[in-house]
């Protein structure tokens, strides 16, 4: 997500941080395909959460995975332009701490938004009798 990140820790805080983060957009953006598209539209819960899944990555951990591609698949011939690509990216030392956590806090994300909102989670547990 292309935010101000100067606030954020550095390390496995500001992965930390990225993945809370991700994890809150994930609720929401579960939400928000479940109003517009899902109910209405037929989908089924497994559409809803990959798409909400995918837009989640696009917004909250964009920005991030598109710098781990760079840095590792572009060729960077000048070390002139290294130093200002690196210069721009918060933490680089820990980007690919920072995707995972804001990949498996997406994903926590939006699996708790359709257990909350779609009445998933009293399908999955509904056959279990308590005591």
């Amino acid at each position: 997500m292309p935010y101000d990140r100067s606030w954020m820790g550095f390390g496995m805080t500001g992965a930390l941080e990225a993945g809370g983060i991700a994890l809150l957009v994930g609720i929401v953006v579960y939400l928000l395909v479940r109003l517009m598209f899902g109910k209405g539209g037929g989908w089924s819960a497994g559409r809803e959460v990959s798409v909400a899944f995918v837009l989640t990555l696009l917004v909250a951990g964009g920005e991030d995975m598109w710098n781990l591609f760079y840095f590792n698949v572009v060729p960077i011939q000048s070390t002139t332009l290294l130093r200002l690509k690196l210069a721009a990216v918060h933490d680089p030392d820990a980007i690919g701490l920072r995707v995972f956590f804001e990949l498996v806090g997406g994903l926590i994300g939006v699996c708790i938004g359709w257990a909350v909102f779609s009445g998933g989670f009293k399908r999955l547990v509904g056959h279990v009798k308590g005591p």
